[in-house]
């Protein structure tokens, strides 16, 4: 009795193989058209280009390591330096909140602070080609931003990688050449 189960068993597992084989994989996963191209990830940076009106845009992103105070609801931050035809060096911070009108704040790379300015939901560098700079050799950036009901935000970005990311950035949309 046994043996007629055994052989049962061992002829259902023997088709299992074969069964796989016919269930449908899913197709790998491809780049929208149009949308972001990944360049690459450069330890806590990832570069990427996306097309704007037409001309390509490349740019080095990393997310913060930590923030504070503990904002509840709020947003990815994010610190990004983007190349442009119309500009180089952007460098933003995506707060994951909306400022005051005409708020201010500051981006210290390893002491050395550059001047943000503030729009909706992002701050901008003053100086975007100086902090670009220091952040290249820098190892973390500190942003300080006027925060919800008048809370002062720190967000703190490792710059661990940041040096390659800028190197392709800048290779894949270099100086006057950036948007072909």
């Amino acid at each position: 009795m046994r043996a007629p189960v055994i052989l049962s068993v061992l002829a259902v597992l023997l088709a299992l193989p074969a069964f796989a084989d016919t269930v449908p994989k899913p197709p790998p996963h491809k780049p929208k058209p149009g949308g972001p191209q990944a360049i690459g990830t450069f330890e806590d940076w990832t570069a990427a280009t996306n097309k704007e009106a037409g001309q390509t845009v490349c740019y080095a992103f990393t997310r913060a390591r930590s923030s504070s105070p503990d904002l509840p609801n709020r947003g990815d931050v994010v610190l990004t330096v983007t190349e442009r035809p119309s500009g180089r060096d952007a460098v933003a911070i995506s707060a994951g909140f909306t400022f005051a009108a005409n708020a201010a704040g500051k981006l210290d790379v390893d002491g050395t602070e550059f001047d943000l300015y503030t729009a909706q939901r992002s701050a901008f560098a003053r100086d975007g080609h100086a902090a670009a700079r220091a952040m290249e050799h820098g190892k973390q950036a500190v942003a300080h931003l006027p925060g919800p009901k008048s809370a002062d935000v720190a967000d703190t970005f490792s710059l661990k990688g940041f040096a390659p990311a800028y190197a392709a950035i800048v290779k894949r949309c270099p100086p006057g050449k950036a948007g072909t």
